[in-house]
C-alpha cells in the first residue's frame, strides 16, 4: 500500500506508469517488417488510425533496402482481422459519414499498396479473415491459409456490398463460385480460399512462428514453400456443378429462381440470399460483373462510389444496428424484396461522386 506522504495525500508510486498498447505494433526482425494487427478483443478489427498507421509503414519500407519482406497477422488466437470496425461506422452514419468516408479513402490506398508491393507481402490468414481483413491480406503476394481460416466477404448480411477490392477477387474465381460467395456471404474455410484464389498456400497454425522466423533471414518463396502442405479438400468446390449453373444469371431473381430449383444444398442457399438486403444482393450482384476486367485501382474507385451511396441510404445503417447495436437478427430492410429493387436503383450506386471521387495515388505524398 502508498504510504501517504506528510500532508496526507498519497505519495506519489514508484511503478512506471503502464501505457496502452498500439492498435498496430511496426517491428524489423532481421530483413522482415512485421505487421501485427493488435486489437485481439475486437479480432483485430481495423480502425481509422490503424489503417493510416499501417498505410504510412508500408510505404516506408518499400524503399527500405534493410526490409526485404513484410509479413501482416494478427495478435490473440481468434483471427488476422475481422473486419472493419462497424460499430465506429455506425455511430459516424448517424453523424453524417464523414469520418468513414476519410476511413475507407485511406484504407482503399492501402489496399492498392498492397497489391503492387515491390516485395514479398506474406500474409498469415489464420481464424477469422472478414471483409477489411481480406483488403490487409488477399491482395498480398503470398497468402498462407491454416485449418483454423475462416474468411469470406459478409457485407449483404449488415446491408453493405463487398469492398476493399473484394468484388475483383470474387469475381475472378472459378465460375461462378465467387458470386455464391459474395451474395450469400458465406465463411469458408482455408481450402475454399485457396479455390477461390484468395490465398496461395497452406501451412498448419502450429508452425506460423516457425514459419515468421525463418522469414526473418530466408527468400520469402523459400521459406513459404519449405513449410507449406496440402490442403485439405475444399467443399466449395465439390459444389461447382450446381453454383455454376445457378449462379450464371446476371438477374439476382433468376438466380434464386434456379436454386430453388436445384433443391438440397442449392436452396439453403437461395434461403440465405433472401434473408440478405436485397438492395445489398442487387448491388452485389452488379459490382461482380463489373469488375471482370477491371484493374484493382479502377474496382477499388468503383467500390468507393458504391460505398458512399451505402452510408446515405437505409440498410447499411439497419443492418448493422440488427447484427451488433441492438443484435435483434431482425432487419427491416428497404425494400424488403429483390422484386422491388428495380435497375434504376441498382444504378445509382455506381453513379459518380464529383468532387469526392476517391483519389489514389497522386495524393500519395501525402502519406509519404
Amino acid at each position: 500500500m502508498t504510504e501517504p506522504a506528510p500532508n496526507g495525500t498519497p505519495a506519489p508510486s514508484s511503478e512506471p506508469e503502464t501505457l496502452p498498447e498500439p492498435d498496430v505494433v511496426f517491428e524489423q526482425r532481421g530483413k522482415l517488417g512485421v505487421v501485427t494487427l493488435n486489437r485481439p478483443k475486437a479480432v483485430n478489427a481495423l480502425t481509422a488510425g490503424m489503417v493510416a498507421a499501417v498505410l504510412e509503414q508500408l510505404t516506408a519500407w518499400a524503399d527500405d533496402d534493410t526490409v526485404a519482406t513484410v509479413l501482416v497477422q494478427g495478435a490473440g488466437d481468434r483471427g488476422l482481422c475481422a473486419g472493419g470496425d462497424i460499430v465506429a461506422i455506425y455511430r459516424d452514419i448517424l453523424a453524417g459519414g464523414g469520418e468513414t468516408a476519410s476511413f475507407w479513402a485511406d484504407e482503399y490506398r492501402m489496399n492498392s499498396l498492397i497489391g503492387r508491393f515491390p516485395k514479398p507481402y506474406v500474409a498469415f490468414m489464420d481464424g477469422l479473415v472478414l471483409g477489411g481483413g481480406v483488403g490487409i491480406s488477399a491482395h498480398g503476394s503470398l497468402r498462407i491459409v491454416t485449418e483454423r481460416t475462416r474468411t469470406g466477404m459478409p457485407e449483404t448480411t449488415i446491408g453493405f456490398v463487398p469492398d476493399v477490392g473484394g468484388t475483383l477477387l470474387l469475381a475472378h474465381s472459378p465460375g461462378e463460385t465467387g458470386t455464391h460467395a459474395a451474395l450469400t456471404g458465406a465463411h469458408l474455410s482455408g481450402s475454399d480460399a485457396l479455390f477461390l484464389g484468395l490465398a496461395d498456400h497452406f501451412v498448419p497454425s502450429g508452425r506460423l512462428a516457425e514459419l515468421a522466423a525463418a522469414l526473418e533471414h530466408e527468400s520469402a518463396e523459400t521459406a513459404v514453400v519449405r513449410f507449406a502442405e496440402e490442403a485439405p479438400a475444399s467443399a466449395l468446390e465439390a459444389q461447382r456443378d450446381w453454383i455454376d449453373a445457378c449462379y450464371s444469371a446476371d438477374d439476382a431473381e433468376e438466380i434464386v429462381r434456379r436454386l430453388r430449383a436445384a433443391g438440397g444444398e442449392a436452396a439453403a442457399a437461395a434461403d440465405t440470399i433472401e434473408a440478405k438486403s436485397p438492395t445489398s444482393v442487387k448491388v452485389t450482384l452488379a459490382s461482380l460483373r463489373r469488375s471482370r476486367g477491371l484493374t484493382l485501382d479502377e474496382v477499388l474507385v468503383e467500390e468507393y462510389r458504391v460505398g458512399l451511396h451505402c452510408l446515405s441510404g437505409p440498410d447499411f445503417r439497419e443492418g448493422i444496428r440488427a447484427q451488433v447495436v441492438d443484435k435483434d437478427r431482425n432487419p427491416q430492410w428497404r425494400p424488403a424484396t429483390l422484386s422491388e429493387v428495380h435497375t434504376d436503383d441498382v444504378e445509382r450506386y455506381f453513379a459518380p461522386l464529383g468532387d469526392r471521387e476517391l483519389v489514389l495515388w497522386e495524393k500519395e505524398s501525402d502519406h509519404a
